[in-house]
């Protein structure tokens, strides 16, 4: 089969030796480029690299003596902390897999990530905001209640041996404290350590990234050492950060954005992280402000409660220069150009995020126009989304891509089932490539739903939807948003004679699945009103543009943005 039009750079480094692409080469990297310098900004803690380095080989040191190996999985279920940040680094240092574990992961998703993601360590803290994560855990598995450090047996929870709880004073039958973790790294040398280091290639297994697609379980998406710091690399050049940048961000660690364009890219660049554990807006002013802050990372709903705050105007945002000029934020720094936006660009979680961009301070119109071109080692093709065949240049179909961050694969998938012949991966995006080699998204042409940066899969909702009895139908869809992307609805048709209220389908969802998995409206509709292909199923686009009539005719107002007809 022919390639058809293909986007592929020649140059494919990134600006640094081959083999130190891992965590433990990146770290000791930038803790002997950058040394005092402030790295982490934490609750009153301040970290310096240096200081990093030596948390995080202490953590190290403990993960070889808790009998973590090679290839082992260490699960983490933590909010934005240090602690996770050395677990991180600390886990691919000796070899590990990380498996980080969505904190707004309801019990059943969280086994679900446990289990499928091999897990034989699990670190959490013990609690956050209304999540209370050891007591679910051990409610759900007494066997934690009664089972003995390091040699766990859980049937439901097959590899997990182990259990370590950060703010737990003492151990609670199987699990144990922080601190004790660490001192089972007490005979542990710095050579050993070294040496463990060492045998760790850019091409081994380091993190599985569990992400929801169309499917009703997330995806574990499988990737290479190599993969986070070469983006980690990329961000830090794309957004022409340095060392005298002081990033405040809102993404969590758990995802790759927050993996690469927040923490590894400040790291690289020699700059500060400014760490929150939760957003909250009016905190985060105070810490942008306090902090100095030159750079800020939210989703646009977030960037809007930032700058719609009532503290925000009285605020000074001096400090703030790349922030991108579109947010409210920007103008309420004063910022008065477009000189500085990462929206150029294009990427998802199975290329570790950037897969293309162009640099932040590239021409606006460049950047308001594109999403960027195939980054170094890359490759980016668009072919037709039922044949699988390339298109010619400047016609619409679906992105494919291979190359250097290419995921080694989905868990437990073959790969088969998502590449092509070709070695490209499907992305089920649409788009198309110019004359110039810039790609052009367009949206999904998959049923999956992005809101507010995260995927929502249908099939989840329509499964969780299966159990309510009042409804006969329940479908959910994604209607556009400014702020969220996409606004999640679910189009309902009630059973015949049931009486259902919007109030009581949101409050069933909301006890079955995670809070940004349940939907911003739910809108009602009679069987007549639906429909259908010749195999009889409902038709998902004409209900997604019944929901939008509907919620325009409403003049419906969802987060901030009112609909109305154009």
């Amino acid at each position: 089969m022919a390639l058809g039009p293909v986007a592929t750079p020649s140059d494919s480094s990134v600006g640094q030796d081959p083999s130190r692409l891992t965590f433990g080469h990146f770290l000791s990297d930038i803790a002997l480029r950058y040394g005092e310098r402030e790295a982490i900004v934490f609750e009153g803690q301040r970290l310096s690299y240096r200081e990093l380095e030596s948390e995080v080989r202490r953590l190290a040191r403990a993960l070889i003596g808790a009998g973590v190996v090679k290839g082992a999985r260490v699960a983490v279920l933590m909010s934005n902390r240090p602690e996770w940040i050395f677990a991180l680094f600390a886990v691919g240092l000796v070899g590990g897999v990380l498996v980080p574990v969505n904190t707004f992961a309801r019990p059943e998703e969280r086994d679900y990530i446990l289990r499928h993601g091999d897990a034989s360590l699990l670190l959490l803290q013990r609690s956050l905001l209304k999540h209370a994560y050891l007591d679910e855990l051990v409610r759900d598995h007494p066997e934690l209640a009664a089972g003995e450090p390091g040699a766990l047996r859980c049937e439901a929870l097959p590899q997990l041996r182990r259990v370590v709880c950060l703010e737990l004073e003492e151990a609670r039958g199987s699990v144990q404290t922080w601190d004790e973790l660490l001192a089972l790294g007490e005979g542990v040398s710095d050579a050993l350590l070294d040496a463990a280091c060492a045998e760790v290639h850019p091409a081994d297994d380091a993190l599985i990234i569990y992400t929801s697609g169309t499917t009703a379980h997330p995806k574990g998406v499988l990737h290479a050492q190599r993969a986070g710091i070469i983006e980690s690399w990329r961000f830090a050049e794309q957004m022409r950060l340095d060392p005298d940048d002081r990033v405040w961000t809102a993404q969590p660690f758990f995802w790759t954005a927050g993996i690469c364009m927040s923490l590894g890219a400040t790291l690289a660049a020699g700059a500060c992280l400014i760490v929150q554990e939760y957003f909250e807006p009016g905190r985060a002013l105070e810490l942008i402000e306090s902090e100095r802050a030159t750079t800020v990372h939210a989703w646009a709903h977030q960037d809007k409660a930032l700058a719609e705050h009532p503290s925000a105007s009285d605020r000074d945002f001096s400090s703030l220069r790349k922030v991108n000029f579109s947010t409210q934020l920007a103008k309420l720094a004063g910022i008065e150009k477009d000189e500085w936006g990462p929206g150029g660009s294009y990427g998802l979680s199975e290329t570790f995020t950037l897969a293309a961009s162009i640099p932040s301070d590239a021409p606006a119109e460049i950047r308001r126009s594109t999403s960027g071109m195939a980054l170094p080692g890359m490759q980016l093709r668009v072919v037709d989304p039922e044949s699988g065949e390339p298109v010619p240049t400047g016609q619409a179909g679906e992105i494919a891509v291979k190359g250097v961050t290419l995921m080694r694969g989905y868990y437990k998938v073959v790969p088969e089932a998502y590449l092509d012949e070709n070695g490209f991966f499907r992305t089920q995006d649409g788009g198309w490539l110019d004359e110039e080699g810039y790609v052009h998204w367009t949206g999904r042409i998959s049923g999956m739903i992005k809101t507010g940066g995260a995927n929502v899969s249908p099939v989840e909702i329509e499964r969780q939807l299966e159990g309510y009895k009042n409804l006969r139908v329940g479908l959910p869809v994604g209607v556009p948003h400014p702020t969220l992307g996409e606004a999640l609805v679910v189009c309902a048709v009630p059973r015949e004679g049931a009486q259902v209220s919007e109030a009581e389908v949101k409050s069933y969802l909301r006890s079955k699945l995670a809070p940004y998995k349940v939907p911003k409206r739910v809108l009602f509709f009679s069987a007549s009103e639906l429909s259908y292909t010749g195999n009889q199923k409902i038709q998902v686009g004409p209900l997604r543009e019944a929901a939008l009539r509907r919620l325009e005719a409403e003049r419906a107002e969802i987060d901030g943005h009112t609909y109305e007809k154009a």
